[in-house]
């Protein structure tokens, strides 16, 4: 059985996510909260962007 890189248990199946630019396999619910926690990367820095008045993207 495959062992996911999150939670190092294992999984029937491994689902690949890319984090920060680097690909990881994950069993789902890891691979849920990975995708949550890029979502809220990415609003979070589009808020501080808006507040300092930055108009491009990194």
């Amino acid at each position: 059985m495959p062992t996911c890189k999150g939670c190092g248990d294992e999984a029937d199946e491994l689902v690949s996510v890319k984090i920060d630019g680097k690909t990881k396999k994950l069993c789902e619910s890891c691979a849920d909260e990975a995708r949550e926690g890029e979502a809220v990367a990415e609003q979070s820095e589009a808020v501080v962007q808006q507040m300092m008045g930055f108009k491009g993207r990194r």
